[in-house]
């Protein structure tokens, strides 16, 4: 027999519902036995746009070092970015 499963607080935010579950365990409220796989095909991530200023040489740099791996210069630069900051945090 299963121990019966935790009733989740409301939230009134997906910040407070996000912080919530970052810091708890959710087997105390699902019960992942019963959870079935799903495809959600046509989710995309969130972006926002922005206007990054950046000198011209270091533009022309970036373009060039993409064309030589054969991926759009703004991949170049998201991933670049991602890495960095993955790579400094505390």
């Amino acid at each position: 027999m299963t121990k019966p499963k935790k009733t989740p607080p409301e939230f009134k935010t997906e910040a407070e519902e996000r912080t919530f579950w970052e810091s708890h365990d959710s087997s105390g409220y699902v019960d992942w036995s019963q959870a079935k796989a799903t495809r959600l095909p046509n989710l995309k991530p969130s972006t926002k746009t922005i206007s990054l200023r950046l000198p011209m040489a270091l533009l022309e740099r970036i373009k060039i070092e993409a064309n030589k791996r054969d991926v759009p210069y703004q991949s170049l630069i998201k991933a670049w970015l991602a890495e960095d900051v993955d790579k400094h945090r505390f």
